[in-house]
């Protein structure tokens, strides 16, 4: 069972700036795409940004320009800069996860982001 850690969630004023970082407990040459999701209070958990293995990303219209993924597979790892933010990117952020050749995500626990205005 693969394993998914967040970190770097917090409280923040608008227009500033937090780094979220995940790590997954699976060889880097296992892994397939990883990516960022979000749920805000009552809401359903979307797509923030998703990196593939070839290298693709893509980000939700609502974070272009303001948010950067990037992964470094010697570690397992991927990363959120997230710039430019606004109260309305308040939500706990998962992380999700999967083995290449496989569609099942795994996910992290979340760590929770504040954007006050």
């Amino acid at each position: 069972q693969m394993q998914v850690v967040e970190s770097g969630g917090g409280s923040v004023q608008a227009g500033g700036s937090l780094r979220l970082s995940c790590v997954a407990s699976e060889d880097s040459v296992r892994l397939g795409s990883m990516g960022w999701y979000r749920q805000g209070p009552g809401e359903q958990r979307v797509l923030v940004a998703i990196t593939t293995r070839g290298g693709s990303i893509n980000y939700a219209d609502s974070v272009k320009g303001r948010f950067t993924i990037s992964r470094d597979n010697a570690k397992s790892t991927v990363t959120l800069q997230m710039n430019s933010l606004k109260p309305e990117d308040t939500a706990v952020y998962y992380c999700g996860v999967q083995k290449i050749f496989s569609s099942r995500t795994y996910w992290g626990k979340g760590t929770l982001v504040t954007v006050s205005s």
